[in-house]
């Protein structure tokens, strides 16, 4: 049996963050962190992103204090008892705690086919054997035009590779962006060399002849055709890992639900990152966000809860992403389906999409703009309310 003063179930960026939250109040108590990948913690952003730009990989890995700290990495928590405050893992170890963090993420989402011939992007050693396929392949075929999506077919066309981008939507990101920014990201990517094939699913996926079969359909399956590939990747969204804490009888809704303080319905056990659900003053609504900020600057706070210093989580997190040699910083609710205010600096290149309801702004996406997220969550908080004449001109490069 292993004891710990301070345990953390999960060993991804909020793990590594509330390393240092803890460190911050408490220098020598002692830390076990368990988790299910064989690496210690690690930056995710740079396996979509700036590792197919030439970036060491050494970049990624997050720097530790080691004070008192054991790792037990390649293990999975099975069991956690709250009354005892013990988890039992996948080999049978036994950890107790006075405080313990649920960092557990998400798990991506799976087809009903494919097997292990789909990558489902998330992980090291996910990014490690699409490198490797990518050493003699040339064509990839990428399920779904959200956030992963976008990126890796990106970064694959940036690597010279032909892509087939295949989504159930008319555009790309256009659960996210206004419908001409979408449809102008539909023309952007195909002039980059990328085939879309829009309003379309993938049906089945199997191994022929030494290639990767996708069948692929739109509308009707009497509309089904077949591309040969060398390697297929998925980004179809992530389920929280909330498994755990439900047997434990913790508080679920829409992920583990916490207080402002980042504590669970049991008073000793926190959770933060992917998997928490949490309250936002100011969008006055429930989130979960599966985003780097989201995970440091949660991760941070309950580190130093655990530690005992008193914490009130209100940060409202923002998320970017880089599409080629664009980019963009977003805050806030940015769907959609939201009323949606365009302020262009160079139309469909650089502008502030402002997104609002009942005379509140709820999100803002600072496409091509960089430096303006404080900005962008100031107008957030305002009470509103704010007219056109009010936004316009109101951010600026």
């Amino acid at each position: 049996m292993r004891l710990y003063k301070y345990l953390i179930i999960g060993a991804g960026m909020t793990a590594a963050a509330a390393i240092a939250g803890i460190r911050e109040v408490d220098n020598a108590g002692a830390i076990g962190l368990i988790g299910a990948e064989a690496h210690p913690p690690y930056d995710r952003p740079p396996l979509s992103k700036g590792l197919w730009k030439d970036k060491p990989q050494s970049s990624i890995w997050r720097s530790l204090d080691k004070t008192a700290l054991t790792l037990h990495l390649g293990r999975t928590v099975r069991t956690l008892n709250p009354e005892k405050k013990s988890v039992v893992d996948d080999q049978g170890g036994i950890y107790t705690y006075d405080k313990l963090l649920l960092a557990t993420g998400g798990t991506p989402r799976r087809l009903p086919f494919g097997e292990d011939h789909i990558i489902y992007f998330r992980t090291l050693d996910d990014y490690t054997k699409l490198r490797e396929l990518t050493r003699n392949g040339n064509h990839f075929a990428v399920i779904g035009a959200g956030f992963i999506g976008s990126e890796i077919a990106a970064a694959l066309a940036m690597n010279g590779k032909k892509v087939t981008l295949i989504f159930p939507d008319k555009a790309i990101g256009s659960r996210m962006y206004p419908p001409e920014l979408a449809e102008f990201l539909n023309d952007f990517y195909r002039e980059k060399g990328i085939t879309l094939l829009t309003e379309s699913k993938v049906s089945g996926c199997d191994m022929q002849h030494g290639k990767l079969a996708v069948k692929v359909s739109r509308g009707s399956n009497s509309n089904e055709r077949q591309i040969s590939v060398d390697g297929v990747i998925a980004g179809i969204g992530v389920e929280p890992n909330v498994s755990l804490a439900a047997v434990a009888g913790l508080k679920i809704d829409n992920g583990i639900r916490v207080d402002a303080s980042l504590r669970t319905s049991s008073p000793d056990i926190y959770a933060a990152g992917d998997a928490a659900s949490f309250y936002s003053p100011a969008l006055d609504t429930w989130l979960r966000v599966e985003h780097e900020d989201n995970a440091n600057t949660m991760g941070g706070f309950a580190g130093v809860a655990m530690a005992g210093r008193t914490v009130a989580y209100s940060h409202l997190p923002f998320f970017y992403s880089d599409l080629f040699d664009m980019g963009y910083e977003a805050v806030g609710e940015v769907d959609s389906r939201l009323e949606m205010l365009l302020d262009w600096k160079v139309p469909l290149k650089q502008g502030v999409v402002y997104y609002r309801k009942a005379g509140r702004v709820r999100g803002v996406l600072l496409w091509n703009i960089f430096g303006q997220v404080d900005a962008a969550r100031a107008l957030i908080a305002a009470p509103g309310p704010l007219t056109a004449a009010d936004l316009v001109g109101r951010i600026s490069p």
